[in-house]
């Protein structure tokens, strides 16, 4: 009678474990089922000269647009709800930033470093999932050669070779000239890490205007740091 008492208890043994160990294989399986985003990142970007900073969340679906977008930060709080209830197409492409506080801690705050989880459905009703590390180590600035910073003036329209100094070890450096009255892009181009200089096409600035110059320095991380100048073309309009 003991005996069969054992033999019952360790089958009751089994069969709990044996379930527990489906159970686990089920939550394995949910969440290997998810399809990945095509894209999805979150970085910080800084305006040295303005001495501001933003988050930027990323996601790209991939051909069949987004009906919902759900972001989880580190601490399991949701920080992005996006839905798209009444649309039959979706969205595929979403770029969300946050206000710019002065760089003084209370981004950081609200937004900690560390795996941020991203999911998603589709109009299709395809699940999407993926997931993304925020650093909050900013990279170092660029420092303008030509034009000088913060303005310089009598820079010629043709012939203009744009300078820089920058920190080692970047990913990238993104460079964007606008027309500082209007705001209008003019020029953006993405070099790498080691570039520190381009030639603006000849056309492009006109006489005797003004124009606004930034770059920014990407880290590995992908976090970015921007430093601006103002300069004006020697002329007249």
């Amino acid at each position: 009678m003991t005996r069969l008492i054992l033999a019952l208890l360790s089958l009751l043994a089994l069969g709990a474990h044996g379930f527990a160990l489906a159970r686990e294989s089920n939550k394995l399986t949910r969440v290997e089922a998810y399809e990945e985003f095509e894209h999805a990142a979150v970085r910080i970007e800084q305006n040295a000269t303005d001495e501001d900073v933003e988050v930027v969340f990323e996601a790209t679906s991939g051909d069949i647009g987004l009906a919902t977008l759900r972001v989880a930060a580190p601490d399991g709080r949701t920080v992005i709800d996006f839905k798209a209830p009444d649309s039959k197409l979706g969205i595929r492409h979403l770029v969300l930033e946050s206000p710019e506080p002065i760089n003084d801690g209370r981004l950081q705050k609200d937004f900690p470093a560390g795996e941020y989880t991203f999911t998603g459905s589709t109009v299709s009703g395809e699940k999407l999932g993926a997931k993304a590390t925020l650093s909050h180590k900013l990279p170092g600035t660029a420092f303008f050669v030509r034009p000088q910073a913060p303005r310089e003036t009598n820079v010629p329209v043709k012939g203009l070779q744009l300078k820089w100094t920058a920190p080692k070890d970047l990913a990238s450096c993104v460079v964007v000239i606008e027309h500082e009255e209007t705001g209008a892009k003019l020029l953006q181009a993405t070099l790498s890490g080691a570039a520190t200089t381009l030639a603006v096409p000849d056309g492009l600035l006109k006489p005797g205007t003004h124009y606004k110059l930034e770059i920014g320095t990407v880290s590995r991380e992908g976090n970015r740091s921007f430093g601006e100048a103002s300069f004006k073309t020697a002329g007249r309009k």
